[in-house]
């Protein structure tokens, strides 16, 4: 029987950064080979982000050999990178875990791991937190170096740009590594990308530099201006390296990221070199894999597959969430020329591939910029277009600021169509959509709508894009109940719920948002309870809420969004409002981050599985109905 020992024996010798750094230089590129090979054979079984982490094999292996790490600090922008990382720091024998209930998380958590130096789900954070580090330790008094790796999709954040300003006039150790691979999830948008592709070999840039820091050396100070001034006019032909330099970094680069000696001498050089430095790598997402590397967008985030081959098992079809939207933005662009699609570097994942084909005109990628996207979307409605802006939830919390200051206050007609809405499984709490409906609900002219199913989907996308002024849809992800649409759209009232069944006996009414009513529908039975499809988290149906309360002795909430401030917290504060008194439970999720596993086994956690409400509502109903008489 082959073992791992056999099959990868140097990496099997490996349990933590420090046997990388026991390791002669002659054996790394080996360890290199080992641990693509392991990933190829781990992720081909359970899934989970491939392609980034193939290109970033030689770099995790030169930055733990040269830097004394857990004391000097990686801090990796987001984790679909950080895979050889978490092998290389003992976590090679829990690969199989990742993304998994009870297992390790597929991004950097500080919990897990002493290497893990900050924890992210969301891009472009890097360069902050390392900065943050690093003054930190200057503050008191240690000596370390602390280093950020950021890929070239993370540097259209805007937020980078902020901490590349802030880091160059700052008198701190600091290294940024930006890992080039001209892709992130969606293929890189905008001039930054286009600046960085254009660059393919550093080897004339690193000549000239070397020499003219040599001739300079020699000359006198009063010719030594001059020549300073011409040595950027010469660098800026020969490699257009001058913006991170303006920016105050000392820049090397571009260096081959796939060249292991050529990254831990470099990095060595480094070591000796003080205050801000920016190390360009050029890699390849997929390197070393052959359909990860013809095709990275698809090995980005995989399902189990054949390693030999690369082929994935046949999938079953099923209509998602997001294929509803992509064909409903197609059906409308058709009927109105105004509209605008817009999505902050996820084409795929949000749905607009077909749209980008059909209309290439009217689709905008804006990179990883979502605080862009909404002040974009704004000036656009401005002018009198139609932006319809495809966010996902966890995203949509990154411009806050935007939809409060740029879209609410302007009351401008926007709609925006919130993806991956409630849990989304491996991800995990970062990229938990379970804020949205508090978030929105309290800021004005905010239309809020969450379908019960595909068909109800199509129309509230419909209604939002007909209504004048500020509107979302928030759906999740995956697939719904199985209600197929029809092609004509229909724009429902707004504000206005529907019942899907009346109870006998008048005990209990269950008022559901989203993806509950057909978990309410599914419990109502047991319970002989009326069930209300809310359809509106703002404005609500003060109606049917009046009506329910007054014809039921319980009323129960159900949301898959956090319990504080969400749609159920809106219905108590109507109902305190017009004095009406009645028992009332709220469920959704509580007040904790819930960790990755399947969206069921998220929802059993937290008790929004069939069982799990039965449970709350009933315990609910024995606590009234024991209150009532001791009261009596």
């Amino acid at each position: 029987m082959t073992t791992d020992v056999d099959k990868f024996p140097l990496l099997s010798q490996i349990k933590d950064p420090a046997s990388v750094r026991e390791l002669h230089p002659d054996e790394l590129e080996h360890l290199a080979d080992e641990i693509r090979n392991y990933l190829v054979d781990v992720t081909s079984k359970i899934g989970g982000h491939f392609a980034a982490g193939l290109g970033t094999v030689e770099l995790s292996i030169a930055l733990h050999f040269v830097f004394n790490t857990p004391e000097d600090r990686i801090v990796w922008d987001i984790g679909h990178q950080a895979y050889p990382h978490k092998i290389l720091t003992g976590r090679r024998n829990l690969l199989h875990s990742i993304r998994q209930h009870g297992g390790i998380s597929g991004f950097l958590k500080r919990t897990e791991s002493e290497y893990d130096t900050f924890g992210a789900g969301h891009s472009s954070t890097s360069i902050s937190a390392a900065l943050g580090m690093a003054v930190g330790m200057k503050q008191l008094g240690l000596s370390r170096e602390t280093i950020a790796v950021i890929g070239d999709g993370a540097l259209t954040g805007g937020m980078a740009y902020e901490a590349l300003n802030n880091a160059g006039n700052e008198d701190t150790d600091l290294i940024v590594v930006l890992n080039d691979n001209e892709m992130s999830i969606s293929p890189n948008v905008g001039a930054v990308s286009y600046y960085l592709s254009r660059i393919l070999s550093g080897r004339a840039y690193t000549m000239a530099r070397g020499g003219a820091r040599t001739v300079l050396g020699t000359l006198p100070p009063s010719v030594l201006r001059y020549a300073e001034r011409a040595e950027g006019l010469i660098k800026g032909m020969v490699m257009p390296s001058t913006f991170f330099e303006e920016m105050g970094f000392y820049y090397i680069g571009p260096v081959d990221g796939h060249d292991v000696g050529a990254l831990v001498s470099t990095l060595q050089n480094l070591k000796d070199v003080r205050g801000p430095r920016f190390l360009h790598i050029v890699t390849r997402k997929g390197k070393g894999y052959a359909p990860a590397e013809e095709d990275p967008l698809v090995y980005h985030g995989v399902t189990p597959f054949d390693p030999e081959t690369g082929e994935f098992p046949p999938k079953k079809k099923v209509r998602t969430y997001t294929h509803v939207f992509g064909d409903w933005l197609c059906d409308m662009a058709e009927a109105d020329p105004k509209l605008i699609g817009i999505t902050p570097a996820m084409r795929e994942g949000s749905g607009l591939v077909k749209f980008s084909e059909r209309f290439p005109d009217r689709y905008f990628d804006v990179g990883i910029a979502e605080q862009h996207s909404l002040t974009f979307a704004a000036g656009l409605a401005c002018e009198g277009v139609k932006p319809v802006l495809a966010i996902y939830s966890t995203f949509l919390q990154r411009a806050y600021d935007q939809l409060i200051h740029d879209v609410s206050i302007q009351d401008l007609d926007i709609l925006l169509a919130i993806d991956r809405a409630g849990f989304v499984g491996a991800d995990g709490p970062t990229h938990a959509g379970v804020y949205d409906l508090s978030y929105m609900r309290c800021v004005p002219n905010m239309l809020i709508m969450v379908p019960a199913d595909e068909a109800e989907c199509r129309n509230m996308l419909y209604t939002g894009y007909l209504h004048q002024g500020p509107a979302s849809v928030r759906y999740p992800r995956g697939s719904g109940p199985g209600v197929s649409e029809t092609k004509k759209m229909q724009a429902l009232a707004i504000g206005k719920a529907e019942i899907r069944r009346e109870s006998a006996t008048g005990k209990v009414a269950i008022m559901a948002f989203g993806t509950m009513v057909a978990q309410a529908e599914s419990i109502s039975e047991h319970l002989d309870a009326t069930v209300a499809n809310m359809r509106f988290v703002k404005p609500l149906d003060e109606e049917t809420i009046v009506s329910l309360a007054d014809r039921h002795r319980y009323l129960v909430t159900i949301e898959e969004n956090v319990v504080m401030g969400g749609a159920g917290s809106a219905i108590n504060e109507f109902l305190s409002a017009q004095g009406i008194c009645v028992s009332i439970l709220n469920i959704g999720v509580p007040d904790r981050h819930v960790e990755h596993g399947t969206q069921r086994e998220q929802w059993n956690e937290v008790g929004l599985d069939e069982e799990g409400l039965l449970n709350q509502i009933n315990s609910f109903i024995e606590s009234e109905n024991g209150k009532q008489n001791d009261s009596r």
